[in-house]
């Protein structure tokens, strides 16, 4: 099965949390894997912790200071740092099924990273039984 999910980003650099997308996913299947993907070059997926927002507005930041906007960049479009923020962040992940529920540790959320918005993203979400 495979299952596209629309998600409408609001900042130009912004993490959104997508693990109840993965959870209803899960839920068809008794034990499996589940690939979640994001098919944009400015934009990432990672897994995380998802309990304390603070991390998301580290992990931000401390990106933005790695790879800052303005820079000597060559790529004319003016979005150099989000192609590099994007390839440190991946675009998939993969998450174990068992009991028809994504085997994460207690604090772990997976975790839609936006690069270069506003804009509206994909997040396909592939399901193996």
């Amino acid at each position: 099965m495979i299952k596209e999910i629309t998600i409408q980003t609001k900042k130009r650099n912004e993490i959104i949390d997508v693990t109840k997308h993965v959870e209803e996913a899960a839920r068809n299947i008794e034990n499996g894997i589940i690939t979640a993907y994001v098919p944009h070059t400015t934009a990432g997926i990672t897994i995380n912790e998802n309990a304390d927002p603070t991390v998301k507005e580290d992990m931000l930041r401390k990106l933005s200071e790695l790879i800052p906007e303005k820079d000597d960049y060559k790529h004319a479009e003016g979005n150099s740092d989000s192609h590099l923020k994007a390839t440190l962040t991946g675009n998939s992940t993969t998450i174990i099924v068992k009991n028809g529920k994504p085997l994460l540790g207690t604090w772990q959320g997976i975790m839609f990273c936006e690069y270069d918005g506003p804009r509206t993203r994909k997040l396909i979400i592939h399901v193996k039984k």
